[in-house]
């Protein structure tokens, strides 16, 4: 499977926001968007007028890269979303927020998505007592997303015992047990991700 291996701080630099792709780092000064706050490249100080597609383009970048997905992943996702009742863009998100890698992110049991989906495919974690491997697998209500009884006592996840974890109102942690459960499907007034999803529901209809 094709994987971007490039730096990451130059997606946040070409979409001009953080995307959180490396965890703490994301936090600190050595932000690669608090020293440059420019595109990447030769011409990424240059202000260019940008069109109406390019600003639907770009939103779907945005998106992919947030999710770390690759461009034939999400336009499967898309895909999915459109074939469902209800708005298109919402169910898009909601897709991607439920996905397994997302979910251990949020539960903060990993400090990114990349990291999360590392640490599933590595097999750290099982999904209603049972092993768990696809970083894409969707979950629904009800689903419990736990630590491994293997993994609980390796640095990491020793390390997440002793934070303070805040969740979204769909989702509930326990830090103690390292268990988390998705408690509804997020609403998209639950989904924080600053995407305008209308943009590419309107990119994707041409």
């Amino acid at each position: 499977m094709a994987r971007y291996t490039d730096a990451n701080c130059r997606l946040c630099r070409r979409e001009g926001q953080k995307l959180f792709l490396k965890g703490e780092r994301c936090y600190s000064a050595k932000c690669a968007l608090e020293k440059r706050n420019y595109a990447p490249g030769q011409h990424g100080q240059s202000r260019k007028k940008v069109s109406e597609y390019g600003l639907q383009l770009r939103e779907k970048q945005k998106a992919k890269r947030f999710y770390g997905l690759q461009e034939k992943q999400f336009r499967n996702l898309f895909d999915k979303a459109a074939r469902k009742q209800g708005k298109t863009g919402e169910n898009m998100l909601i897709l991607l927020e439920t996905r397994l890698d997302n979910v251990v992110y949020r539960l903060g049991f990993a400090s990114s998505r990349k990291e999360a989906r590392q640490l599933v495919v590595h097999g750290h974690f099982t999904v209603n007592g049972k092993k768990a491997t696809a970083p894409a697998m969707e979950l629904k209500a009800g689903d419990v997303v736990k630590v491994k009884e293997k993994s609980t006592n390796s640095p990491k996840f020793k390390e997440v015992k002793d934070m303070a974890i805040t969740v979204p109102s769909w989702m509930s942690v326990d830090v103690e047990k390292l268990e988390g459960k998705v408690v509804s499907v997020p609403t998209r007034e639950e989904i924080d991700t600053p995407v305008a999803e209308h943009l590419i529901v309107e990119l994707y209809s041409k």
